[in-house]
Formats: C-alpha cells, structure tokens, sequence
C-alpha cells in the first residue's frame, strides 16, 4: 500500500489516505482541538493564536493528544515519507487551523516557501500530511496535479492559471478523519467560499539540513518540536529521529521573538496590572467579611 501511495504522491503530488485514526482516537482528537479553540491564548490562558482576519492557529499540536503523534508516526506515513523524501526527513511543524466563514479569497495559490532559494539550486522536497478533524464541504484544499518540483515556490496570480484544465485541480472535501498527503511545492491553496468553520491539521516533513530562508529563521518556524512527555512512551528509535531527540541545528538559544503589537500589549498588561491591585486591595476586606459571615451563622 504505501508503494502504491508513494507512486501516486510523485505523480500527482497529493495522495488521499486510507483510514488512519480510529473513531475513538479521532473523537479525543477533536475534543483537545476544540478545547484550545475556546479562547484566545493569553496570560494564564492556553489557547488559538489570532495572526489573520480568518483563521485561529493552534500551535504545537502533539502536546494535545496521544493521537496527533500517533498519526504523525503512523507506519504507512513513515514509510511513504521514507521512499518519497529520503532517509533524512523529520517532523518539523505542527500546526492546525480553524478557517472562519467568509467569501474572501484569502489564502490564494502558492507553492509553499520554506528553503534558502539562493543557496539550493535544486527544488527540495518537503510534504505536508493534513487531517480535517471537521467535515469539509466547503473551503476545500485544492491542489493543482502534477505542478510540484516545477519553479521555486511562489504566490501565484489566479491569471497565471487560467489554462488549467478544471480536471487537473483536486478538491479534497470529505467527512472529518480525511487525510492526505502533498508536496508543498506544488501549487494549492484553500478554497473559497468558506460556508462553516473548518478544522484541520498540517504537519510538515523535510530534511532540516536543508537551508531555511531568512524569513522563517527570524520567525523560528522550525524551531524543534514541543511534545508532551506523557505521550512518548513506547517510541522506537526511527521514531525519535524522525520527532527530531537530540537534534539542535535550528535551535536558537534564547530566541526573542518581534513583538507585533507592542501597544495592545502595554494596554492589556496595564489592564492586568490594574485588576491585580484591585483584587489584592479588596483581598482583606472580602476576607473580613467571610469570617463575619461564618461567625454570625
């Protein structure tokens, strides 16, 4: 099966996947995700990213659930990954998504920038294998066959395509539990209109001797992974290879991210900083008033 995939995958450049996770492990799957789409992370909160008018991020997605790793290192994925990107590939980003509704073409064609493409002459391989944890009937990933390992990944104006063949453009709609995989240069997108919310998850393979651009070094994209401890019993040592243990050529020691909105974040810590002197100065007032209370029945 996974030869059969693999051939499909450097055909097409996308492959559907058999049934990967059980419908129990997808049912605890959906429960983490949707737990940390409740509220934006902030302060104490753990939560979604907001980086984008419409989509919330959740970062680090194999600290949530034992099946997020499970699917990430699932023998059939390992051993496409294997035959298609070479022995040295690893798991360097897990990230997922709700996209909100909306009409607005916002994230149009493109093939996916990630390597130093004054430094590689050649065009690396990387896949991405993504797992809608919704059903998807609308707001589809899309993926033009056959246009992968074909220019340096780029925006691509929707002008430049008005001689595909609608036959050539795959849209993965489908229950939630759907999983595929494609390589990242290849030209996709997702596509609009987006009519419900969706939620997915994309993780990302490549070979991290491979040069990074400037951009994603100065983000720390590819930082190693987070992973959760309790999940990681029962790993094999290709497993641990492939998360990365041991690994520190795209660690960055004591990596401060740019701040975007250094205003709202002086705002915000002011407002807390008010409500924490509030709370401390009704603190014994409030304590006062419990022993009155307890000691007049």
């Amino acid at each position: 099966m996974a030869h059969d995939l693999t051939s499909q995958l450097d055909r097409d450049g996308i492959v559907l996947l058999p049934q990967l996770v059980t419908s129990p492990q997808l049912q605890k799957m959906q429960q983490a995700f949707e737990a940390r789409l409740r509220h934006m992370a902030w302060n104490d909160t753990l939560g979604y990213e907001r980086t984008e008018m419409y989509r919330h991020m959740i970062q680090d997605v194999l600290t949530l659930d034992q099946g997020f790793l499970s699917f990430a290192l699932h023998p059939i994925v390992l051993q496409v990954l294997k035959e298609y990107l070479g022995p040295h590939f690893q798991l360097v980003e897990t990230k997922g998504w709700r996209s909100l509704p909306t009409r607005k073409d916002f994230h149009g064609w493109h093939g996916d920038a990630w390597y130093d493409q004054k430094a590689v002459s050649s065009i690396p391989r990387e896949v991405k294998l993504a797992i809608y944890l919704t059903d998807v009937r609308s707001g589809a990933f899309n993926y033009i066959k056959g246009s992968h390992r074909k220019q340096h990944p780029r925006l691509i104006p929707s002008h430049e395509l008005t001689h595909i063949p609608k036959d050539m453009i795959m849209e993965v709609t489908g229950p939630a539990g759907s999983a595929f995989m494609f390589d990242t240069s290849g030209v996709h997108r997702q596509s609009t209109p987006v009519l419900e919310p969706r939620q997915a998850v994309f993780l990302n393979y490549h070979d991290p001797a491979i040069p990074l651009q400037r951009e994603d070094i100065e983000y720390y994209r590819y930082h190693p992974l987070i992973l959760n401890a309790a999940f990681l019993g029962n790993l094999t040592a290709e497993d641990q290879r492939v998360l990365g243990f041991g690994d520190k050529r795209n660690y960055q020691h004591g990596f401060e991210r740019r701040r975007r909105h250094p205003m709202l974040e002086a705002m915000s810590r002011s407002l807390m900083e008010a409500s924490l002197h509030l709370d401390q100065a009704l603190y014994y007032p409030r304590r006062a008033l419990s022993k009155a209370r307890r000691f007049l029945g």
